[in-house]
């Protein structure tokens, strides 16, 4: 790493897609020579720069550039870089503008839309959780972050454990996102003019009896030392899209009512063998 001054951290990268502009990376004020090491050779910086280079990328046609990128905060989680803020200065080479480019970084995420069958009703199961950012308790589906090592499945199935006790079979579960047209990448973004968040929506059926759904509903869940403070909700499916304001929720009713139009759901699986409630 080099430093512009004895205050301001600075490194320069070269991207395949726009050879002989060299990209200038600095730190803000404040920003240790620990943080700005760990923000460059992150997951989510390596892969932002990845996007913005694909076929579909802002830099694939060459008519916009990347000169500089200037990192404004890194929260670590662990070992791991789990948060990143920084403002990339993408110019229009037509125009010679700035376009806008604040990016909090937190990379790929999944949420799962459990539906399970009882005595002729569907129920879908919802997660209350605190969310300071908007000051609320929220209903949302089950969800979380991915880690650096990819496996969407199993992601899907271990946070669905951790925040609601159910445990499901990962061959079961139907990946809704993946009926998207290829071009889209097969992911949603729910606020892509801010976050780089990509999520990944998952659909698991089931059949129970009513034991189960009583067992689910209100029960606290969640990984308490992390600070998760969760608790279950069993709504029927007929009104769960009037019950939340979760947009994952929303895109999940969405994807699985179309694709269930259309005949692309594979038939549920047999029943609750797989399902277990701990």
């Amino acid at each position: 790493m080099s430093g512009e001054s004895s205050s301001q951290l600075s490194h320069i990268i070269n991207l395949p897609s726009q050879l002989g502009e060299p990209v200038h990376i600095v730190a803000a004020p404040g920003i240790s020579d620990s943080e700005f090491r760990n923000a460059i050779e992150s997951s989510l910086f390596k892969q932002w720069l990845e996007n913005i280079q694909t076929e579909t990328g802002i830099l694939a046609n060459g008519a916009m550039s990347l000169q500089q990128v200037f990192i404004q905060g890194v929260d670590m989680f662990g070992k791991r870089v789990g948060f990143l803020k920084f403002k990339a200065d993408v110019i229009d080479k037509k125009t010679g503008k700035k376009v806008p480019c604040i990016v909090f970084a937190r990379g790929p995420a999944v949420a799962v839309l459990i539906l399970l069958d009882s005595e002729g009703e569907t129920f879908a199961v919802l997660t209350e959780q605190v969310r300071v950012p908007v000051g609320r308790f929220l209903l949302e589906l089950p969800a979380g972050m991915m880690d650096d090592k990819g496996d969407f499945v199993g992601t899907a199935v271990r946070e669905v454990e951790e925040e609601t006790g159910i445990t499901m079979n990962p061959d079961n579960m139907v990946d809704l996102t993946a009926f998207l047209d290829p071009s889209t990448g097969c992911r949603v973004f729910p606020s892509p003019g801010g976050c780089d968040e990509e999520i990944s929506l998952f659909l698991y059926r089931g059949h129970v009896g009513k034991e189960i759904i009583t067992q689910l509903q209100g029960k606290e869940a969640g990984l308490r030392e992390h600070g998760e403070l969760i608790k279950v909700h069993v709504v029927p499916y007929e009104r769960l899209w009037r019950m939340t304001a979760d947009a994952k929720a929303l895109m999940a009713i969405a994807l699985y009512e179309m694709a269930k139009r259309e005949g692309l759901l594979p038939p549920p699986s047999s029943p609750s063998a797989e399902f277990l409630c701990n």
